[in-house]
């Protein structure tokens, strides 16, 4: 299935927050810091768009669409969102 986020959203799918701590101990659900990081999948229509696809990105904002298809969570959030790109 192919989502194309509409005007100025990006599709992105969201960065599961890691379930151990690098000595291997376990890191119940609730403790898990929720980073706000993701992989952009697609763009809506903008202009100026500085995003491409596969970008790694860090959002905010609390207004986003979370859904799931074929399995897999994704998001749709505002460009204006988008906090910046991680290299």
């Amino acid at each position: 299935m192919k989502i194309q986020p509409l005007g100025e959203r990006v599709l992105v799918k969201p960065v599961k927050a890691e379930e151990r701590t690098k000595a291997g101990i376990y890191i119940p659900e609730e403790a898990r810091e929720n980073k706000k990081e993701a992989i952009v999948e697609e763009i809506g229509s903008l202009k100026e768009a500085t995003l491409k696809k596969g970008d790694r990105i860090m959002y905010g904002g609390y207004s986003s669409d979370e859904f799931e298809v074929d399995g897999e969570k994704f998001l749709i959030i505002e460009y204006k969102d988008v906090i910046a790109r991680i290299e």
